[in-house]
């Protein structure tokens, strides 16, 4: 719209969510005039992609959360149980490919597999959008900045310049 000219202005949803009524135009005409209005700043292309990025790696990291929850509560429902964090999952993982229904009904196991499968899929995909991130971040000033701030590493300091 600002390549045609137009001066392009967004609000925050929650201001607007007060000027909704049953004619929506006439509503944001309103709310534009509005002396107290708000307008969110505007991200190029490249910051909604940043920001893309790391919503993806988000949503991939909640689904090797899921994983990692259901493999360990469906194997302790038959008393097999391990340590938490990573080493507990290998241990998982070794049981699971390991055991071929042996300690496992032959239905139980046959899920197991498969849950493990998606994990590594899920984990490997989680690496490469880590990667991806890693490489802004170099290739970027302020990200670089920003990461020598006490508590920010590579993530936040990739994330914070494209909100």
């Amino acid at each position: 719209m600002t390549k045609l000219g137009h001066e392009v202005r967004l609000m925050p949803a929650k201001d607007v969510k007060a000027y909704v009524k049953r004619a929506d135009a006439e509503a944001i005409c309103e709310a534009v005039r509005c002396p107290t209005m708000r307008f969110v700043r505007i991200k190029s292309a490249e910051q909604q992609g940043q920001l893309m990025l790391h919503r993806a790696r988000d949503l991939l990291m909640r689904q090797c959360t899921q994983l990692i929850n259901a493999l360990r509560a469906h194997l302790t429902e038959f008393g097999i149980a391990a340590a938490q964090g990573r080493e507990g999952i290998k241990e998982l993982l070794a049981i699971v490919a390991q055991d071929e229904g042996s300690r496992l009904p032959v239905d139980a196991y046959a899920s197991l597999p498969v849950l493990a499968a998606q994990l590594q899929v899920v984990q490997t995909m989680i690496g490469s959008l880590e990667k991806r991130i890693v490489a802004q971040h170099r290739s970027n000033e302020a990200s670089k900045r920003l990461e020598t701030i006490l508590g920010i590493g590579i993530i936040g300091a990739t994330t914070i310049p494209g909100c």
